[in-house]
């Protein structure tokens, strides 16, 4: 009885260990199987988190430079300004808004003029229209006379301080030298004396249809002085006045500019006897710088 019971647990024995040795390798061979397939998945998920990482780190880089800055706004501003430099004609980058011109014509005086020595200029009667009477002692100059002369134009203004647009104000000195003639003065001398008159100026000067090749003007008033040879009776050479005045020019080549003028000359009263008022018209020759 106890042999067969031995016998059995024997055989039971025998039979689970030859069980266990056959799920052994099987289930080692499961283990580590799981063990290789868990590694490659937190692999996966450590390259899933870099990855995520680095878009982020992309993005961040991506906004910031899209993101404007002070710097990158001057730049932007310096590029539209070369660009607009570059795309400008180029008379507008050469634009010179001063001028020194020179003026010649025919001048006329409201009355004859003459000198000292007896003549009218120096107390002599004269009729209404400033003809010598008879009687009196001297001759006088025509009213007639030519003249030549040369001015500065300075730019002031573009737009008429604001009010109106391609309308420029310059400030204009000129000076003009006028003669009349050659005639006797004095019949008591015999005297040859040249009539002559220098005019000074300085006006200021409404210039329109600035960037044109065309471009009329005007002197609205200015200041005018008088210089008269021979002198007048009392001896006095300078009459103080006021001076109006239109004209145009034109660019014909350049910065060379040719023009035409008229203006008139006015005084408040006459320089003992001498009237200075009168008129001028004629051309001039312009530059620009």
């Amino acid at each position: 009885m106890i042999n067969k019971t031995k016998l059995a647990l024997g055989i039971a024995t025998a039979t689970l260990t030859m069980a266990g040795a056959l799920v052994s390798p099987q289930a080692m061979a499961l283990s580590k199987a799981d063990r290789v397939a868990e590694a490659a998945n937190n692999k996966v998920d450590a390259l899933e988190a870099q990855m995520q990482a680095m878009q982020a780190e992309l993005s961040r880089l991506k906004a910031a430079a899209n993101r404007p800055s002070a710097d990158a706004g001057k730049v932007q501003e310096l590029d539209q300004w070369m660009n607009s430099v570059k795309s400008a004609p180029k008379e507008a980058k050469r634009s010179k808004d001063n001028m020194v011109f020179f003026r010649g014509g025919y001048a006329h005086s409201n009355q004859k003029r003459g000198g000292t020595n007896g003549s009218v200029s120096g107390g002599g009667a004269v009729s209404a229209d400033g003809d010598l009477l008879v009687g009196t002692n001297a001759d006088r100059a025509d009213k007639d006379a030519w003249y030549f002369g040369a001015a500065f134009d300075f730019s002031l203004n573009d737009d008429l301080f604001g009010l109106m647009d391609k309308t420029e104000v310059l400030a204009e000195l000129n000076a003009e030298y006028k003669q009349y003639s050659t005639a006797t003065q004095s019949v008591l001398t015999g005297q040859s004396v040249t009539t002559n008159q220098l005019n000074l100026s300085a006006s200021p000067k409404v210039k329109f249809l600035k960037g044109n090749a065309f471009r009329p003007w005007l002197i609205p008033v200015g200041l005018d002085l008088n210089i008269v040879s021979p002198p007048s009776g009392a001896v006095t050479v300078l009459n103080p006045g006021l001076v109006f005045g239109v004209g145009a020019d034109y660019k014909i080549w350049k910065d060379v500019y040719v023009g035409a003028d008229t203006r008139y000359h006015y005084s408040t009263g006459n320089l003992d006897g001498v009237n200075t008022d009168g008129v001028t018209a004629g051309g001039y020759l312009g530059l620009g710088f």
